[in-house]
């Protein structure tokens, strides 16, 4: 008997040991990564808005996570697809391939969007326009096809925005899907680079008409208006105007009908980021990511930032609240994980592509030096060359402040694209808004101070980027930014972006040590302890992980 007992306790401690070490054979990786991308958030937004906050939105990030207080971004043009690509890639477009949101292919001289691609269809609409787009563009790997690569296909990736190409390169090449807002229909689509058919749970989701019923009270301020101290005045003259609204003031009353006219007016309302993390959630049950012990990765892009930061400038209330109210999402959102997920079972990393410049207008009535930058620029220099080789229209366009020139043109008329781009160079240096106009290929030999020459050269991609690249002077926007405000600059309005990590893994604390944007790949990758992307040049930020 004392044999057999023996024998059976023997048997039970040997299930138990093996058990414990297949448990303890498994790489240590938290069930779900969540990458936020914050459109247009400058870093200071994180304070700015401080006292207005809850505790369990931005300053559950900053109380319980790491926060790095001296992120930059490394090259220019700092424009949404570069920073979800860099974030997500840790490189910069002179490696990555994404050169912009759009830029001038040299050989054509047609338009090229980052994302557009013809040999797919869309999926969820008839839209061809808005439906047909693929990451083909993208040259180097994801931190998210790393971890498809890493765990043989079996760890799940989706990217979630309202913007196509904040979906698509975050997710990288093989995503298990990636999804974005149709303006024609008011619902989430795809497209056949992912999936031949919309998956059931996103059918139900999209039958919901969520959006409809986000907007149906309009958009009135959260807290009494007189309270939003941090910001100018409503109805400031730098404002634009939403929907049919005769003026920028609180109430919004006509959204719903707006809406109705016109789906994409929920972009610019706190309520395009509402619905951005109710589709992350459904993701999230629909994928069962997060469900297993096997590392699922979601990318997150809340755009509604950037449309309202476009509309109204960051001095806005507008602004002010869809801050606010996104921080109440955000909240409701980590309520959410802790609940589907486990508290401490997810990673989440909070960041932004790219910041914003204040409003001309805003900076005119504070005498802070601003004005607008290339106004007539192109026509005047094309003038003043024709004038001196005879030639119209050699400047084919500028694009992320840079200026191409029409290759064929060249060709035909036997002129030499040094002597063409030296003298449109002098003649644009004459304009008193221009700090810097450089050949792309002289840039390393010119008398740029850094950090904006290593910018320069970061930013440009051999294949894809202009002739010259301007660098406007401080607080100078484009002509087409009367109202609200934009960004592309090297400047700290646009390139102090916020970095918190939260949750497995990650330490507590704060630092303000110089980092770039390229380290937040290669620090997600140590955590998981995953191959860096192809790309990549950035370096783990080793204080944030955990020992």
């Amino acid at each position: 008997m004392f044999r057999k007992i023996s024998i059976a306790a023997v048997t039970f401690l040997s299930v138990i040991t093996i058990n414990a070490q297949k448990k303890n054979s498994q790489v240590p990786r938290p069930k779900l990564v969540v990458g936020m991308v914050v459109d247009q958030m400058r870093w200071d937004y994180l304070y700015r808005y401080y006292s207005k906050y809850g505790n369990d939105g931005f300053k559950r990030l900053l109380n319980t996570g790491y926060s790095l207080n001296n992120v930059h971004i490394s090259y220019v043009p700092t424009v949404t697809a570069l920073g979800h690509t860099c974030i997500f890639t840790g490189s910069v477009p002179a490696i990555h391939g994404i050169a912009g949101n759009d830029w001038t292919d040299k050989e054509t001289g047609k338009g090229v969007y980052c994302t557009a691609d013809e040999s797919v269809k869309p999926v969820g609409t008839t839209n061809i326009k808005t439906g047909s787009h693929s990451p083909k563009n993208l040259w180097s790997t994801t931190v998210t096809d790393e971890l498809r690569l890493a765990t043989n296909f079996q760890g799940k990736v989706v990217g979630v925005s309202l913007k196509d190409r904040a979906s698509i390169l975050p997710a990288g090449h093989t995503p298990n899907g990636a999804f974005w807002f149709d303006d024609s229909t008011g619902n989430f689509i795809t497209s056949t680079w992912y999936m031949d058919d919309l998956p059931q749970w996103l059918k139900s989701f999209n039958a919901q008409n969520l959006p409809a019923k986000l907007v149906a009270n309009g958009w009135n301020t959260l807290l009494p208006i007189n309270q939003y101290t941090e910001s100018s005045p409503d109805n400031s003259s730098w404002e634009g105007l939403l929907g049919s609204s005769k003026t920028p003031v609180f109430p919004y009353t006509n959204l719903a009908k707006d809406y109705e006219a016109k789906k994409d007016n929920i972009r610019y309302t706190p309520f395009g980021n509402t619905l951005t993390l109710k589709m992350a959630e459904a993701s999230i049950e629909g994928e069962k990511l997060g469900a297993d012990n096997i590392t699922d990765f979601l990318t997150v892009n809340l755009a509604s930032t950037d449309y309202a930061g476009h509309k109204f400038g960051p001095n806005s209330i507008e602004v002010e609240d869809v801050y606010l109210r996104l921080d109440q999402d955000l909240a409701q959102f980590f309520s959410y994980l802790d609940s589907k997920v486990g508290k401490g079972e997810y990673t989440v990393f909070l960041s932004a592509d790219h910041g914003g410049a204040h409003s001309v207008g805003f900076l005119k009535e504070h005498k802070i030096p601003t004005g607008f930058f290339g106004e007539g620029m192109e026509k005047d220099i094309n003038q003043k060359l024709k004038d001196k080789f005879g030639v119209d229209k050699l400047i084919n366009a500028v694009d992320n402040y840079q200026v191409y020139f029409d290759r064929k043109l060249l060709n035909d008329n036997k002129l030499e694209l040094d002597d063409v781009r030296d003298f449109a160079i002098k003649e644009i240096q004459k304009d008193p808004g221009v700090l810097y106009a450089v050949s792309v290929e002289e840039v390393q030999e010119s008398s740029i101070p850094e950090p904006i020459k290593q910018r320069i050269i970061n930013g440009i991609n051999r294949q894809r980027s202009g002739d010259i690249q301007l660098i406007s002077r401080d607080s100078m926007l484009p002509p087409y930014s009367k109202t609200g405000t934009t960004h592309s600059v090297w400047n700290s309005y646009d390139s102090h972006i916020p970095l918190i990590f939260m949750g497995w893994g990650i330490q507590h604390g704060e630092s303000n040590k110089a980092y770039n944007m390229t380290d937040i790949a290669p620090t997600v990758s140590s955590l998981l302890k995953i191959q860096f992307p192809s790309g990549n040049v950035g370096n783990p930020i080793t204080e944030v992980i955990g020992k």
